[in-house]
């Protein structure tokens, strides 16, 4: 079995692909540049991997945010607004200190999604 040096606690998925993010079709800006610059200036590349993706799929859901551990995974829709992203950058912080995913912030309860139903 292969195995990585380096042992990242998870991935944060963005989606900004046929829909989200795209604003000229009324969608909902997604920050990328701002996440990259946050996640490089906190220094969690290293053990919080973040990914810009192109579409992650449902395409009826704006914004799309994935998260990826050893334990699963987690799908967020309709991520509208730049505190919603500041919030999973202040979760992410702390959670690379503690060396795992800490649970997500109560503000994402309605936004989770199950989109393999």
């Amino acid at each position: 079995m292969l195995q990585t040096k380096r042992k990242v606690i998870g991935q944060l998925i963005v989606c900004q692909g046929c829909c989200c993010g795209v604003v000229h079709k009324g969608r909902p800006n997604v920050p990328v540049e701002w996440l990259k610059d946050e996640w490089r200036n906190r220094g969690l590349l290293k053990r919080f991997q973040l990914s810009v993706s192109g579409c992650v799929d449902p395409c009826d859901i704006p914004n799309v945010v994935v998260v990826n551990s050893e334990s699963g995974s987690q799908w967020m829709g309709n991520i509208r607004d730049i505190n919603q992203y500041r919030s999973l950058v202040e979760w992410a912080a702390p959670s690379v200190k503690a060396g795992h995913l800490l649970d997500l912030p109560q503000e994402f309860k309605d936004h989770l999604l199950e989109p393999w139903r």
